[in-house]
């Protein structure tokens, strides 16, 4: 019986080949110019987003005010303010009418993490004001940090 011997294969080189520095360097200078181009987009989106969710929410916010004012008679208080909705009063005779509370998931910040503002002096056609007081929470203030809603007539 005849073998056959196999013949050994001489080990491959594979030449592996890793990225410059310098070519490492003109990625990220490249990622880096794209996202100065991008980011400052994508920023003013989220800035246009709270100011819509803003405008969503005193909407909501205006509605359940105005449901209690149909319960209750009355509107809030100044001192007693936006809280009317999720908490109970403690006057026996508003108590009674009280069919809250008027808001699911509580009383929600405004998209900055400031409160609400609630007066009971008439805002344009509204017969109260509620606003938010912007991306700076401080009255006035223009583009973002213009306030949201409807502030009292001065």
């Amino acid at each position: 019986m005849r073998r056959f011997r196999s013949t050994p294969t001489l080990p491959t080189t594979t030449a592996q080949r890793g990225f410059t520095l310098l070519e490492m360097i003109v990625v990220l200078v490249i990622i880096g110019l794209i996202m100065g181009l991008v980011g400052p987009r994508l920023f003013g989106q989220a800035d246009k987003a709270k100011v819509q969710t803003a405008n969503t929410q005193v909407k909501m916010l205006s509605g359940a005010v105005q449901t209690l004012r149909l319960d209750i008679g009355r509107l809030p208080t100044d001192s007693e303010g936006l809280s009317l909705l999720v908490n109970k009063p403690t006057d026996e005779r508003t108590a009674r009418n009280w069919n809250g509370p008027y808001l699911s998931d509580g009383l929600p910040p405004d998209p900055w993490g400031n409160p609400y503002q609630y007066a009971s002096k008439a805002a344009g056609t509204q017969p109260f004001a509620l606003f938010s007081l912007g991306a700076d929470g401080k009255p006035g203030g223009t583009d973002f940090d213009a306030d949201v809603g409807q502030r009292p007539a001065e």
